[in-house]
């Protein structure tokens, strides 16, 4: 039995093993009740734009895009090879499902990777994360690199401007150090997803494709982004510069429990349980809820609810001295104490 206070380390992880094999079944079948209510949903949204039923076109992109966002957690596990026991088929599966979610599926993968092998690591920063910045590098900006990062980190271009050109244009371009069947794989979905955009227009017209694709991605993006910035960006998480760095503290520490409502967390593929993938990226997302119900161990953790997770737009950078997240408004306090310390030496 390991102790609940314990610091996280490998013995964590071996509590993972027996929820780490794929069920061919349960993969087929939330791969079922994923890709066909989300084909359907389009097509409907299709007919009602082409009827001249607008409102509800964009009513239907709500579970639409909650079925494109259920997409990606499945393409996700195929890049942890966690879907299927065959990796031939979490390959096959995920470069389809990459076309689908415009996310190239080997650079993606290689790029998440070095994500999980990264977190919560100040030295190794930039690949896979949200850009964060410490108190003392924002303060050493120049005005304009912090009016940048206040421009990047800012709820309206981070999620509703920053989100769908993530997808949309950014995905289409391959990152500098990737090997040469990564760069390749870039260009193909890129390619692929561009046939389907012709194809869908000359069937149903440009307009059709734009509105109802545009709509869907642009929500599901919005969530994709939001689910990826809050389990990471609450106020107590892992910072640690790299020769004080552990994978397992950064796995757990670092990572919340999102606690949603049952549709929500049926939509976003149990990802909220993320401090249990990024301990055990190959535990299938089917199996996380069980994992988390039955060790009282991965229970003690950071939790956030949907109420909490809104207060995670607050915190901007990463104080090193607090070792938590903070606003802008500790870049003025620690100014003003510096000017209050050279008056009272003065």
């Amino acid at each position: 039995m390991i102790d609940i206070s314990s610091k996280p380390s490998r013995a964590w992880v071996k509590l993972t093993a027996p929820y780490q094999n794929p069920d061919i079944r349960r993969s087929l079948g939330q791969l079922a009740n994923s890709a066909i209510p989300y084909l359907l949903l389009w097509i409907a949204m299709a007919w009602t734009f082409q009827v001249g039923w607008w409102p509800l076109t964009l009513l239907l992109s709500v579970p639409a895009a909650g079925m494109l966002v259920r997409l990606f957690i499945i393409f996700h596990d195929c890049t942890h090879s966690s879907f299927f026991k065959d990796q031939k088929w979490n390959d096959r599966i995920g470069l389809i499902l990459g076309v689908f979610t415009f996310t190239p599926y080997h650079s993606w993968r290689r790029s998440h990777a070095i994500h999980h092998a990264t977190s919560g690591d100040l030295d190794r920063r930039g690949i896979g994360d949200v850009d964060t910045l410490t108190v003392r590098e924002y303060m050493n900006l120049s005005w304009l690199d912090r009016l940048r990062y206040r421009i990047y980190r800012h709820p309206l271009f981070l999620f509703v401007i920053g989100a769908p050109f993530l997808f949309v244009v950014i995905n289409r371009f391959p990152l500098k150090s990737d090997p040469e069947r990564e760069r390749r794989g870039v260009h193909l979905t890129t390619l692929a997803i561009l046939a389907m955009a012709i194809a869908l227009s000359a069937w149903l017209g440009w307009q059709t494709f734009v509105v109802v694709q545009g709509s869907i991605l642009l929500l599901a993006s919005i969530v994709g982004v939001w689910m990826f910035y809050v389990q990471h960006q609450f106020e107590e998480t892992y910072w640690k510069p790299h020769p004080d760095w552990d994978y397992f503290q950064a796995a757990v520490e670092g990572s919340s429990f999102y606690k949603l409502p049952a549709v929500l967390q049926w939509f976003t593929g149990n990802i909220g349980f993320h401090h249990i993938h990024h301990l055990s990226p190959r535990v299938p997302n089917y199996e996380l809820e069980r994992c988390f119900k039955e060790n009282a161990l991965f229970q003690n953790c950071k939790t956030l609810t949907l109420g909490q997770s809104l207060r995670t737009l607050n915190w901007r950078l990463w104080d090193e001295d607090l070792q938590r997240m903070v606003g802008f408004a500790r870049v003025g306090q620690l100014r003003r104490a510096v000017r209050m310390a050279a008056a009272g030496t003065d």
